[in-house]
């Protein structure tokens, strides 16, 4: 497992800003962020829960998904928020941690 992002929420538009429809959910990309920062731009009717869209998140790669969500409360199962990227995120002590798996 190894760091990836943080990711916030934020209500500000930002330049370059991806949008992913079936979250309702505009993304910052982290590579662009000298300290590895995904903003998150909500809209109002996202379906995401709450604490994701009120909660800074914490965001590791893993090798394999599925076995780093044994065991643990799962927020929201593996989904494909792009191509080549796997995601899931869990509950830590009520706080949002998402796992990210990409092919290759």
């Amino acid at each position: 497992m190894q760091f990836h992002h943080v990711g916030v929420p934020s209500a500000k538009k930002r330049p370059n800003e991806t949008y992913l429809a079936a979250a309702k959910l505009y993304i910052t990309d982290v590579a662009a962020d000298p300290y590895a920062i995904e903003w998150l731009r909500f809209e109002a009717d996202s379906p995401l829960p709450d604490v994701l869209k009120k909660t800074a998140h914490l965001a590791f790669e893993v090798d394999d998904i599925e076995a780093a969500l044994k065991g643990k409360k799962v927020l929201i199962p593996p989904f494909s928020p792009m191509e080549g990227v796997k995601a899931a995120f869990i509950l830590h002590e009520g706080v949002p941690v998402e796992f990210m798996q990409t092919a290759g």
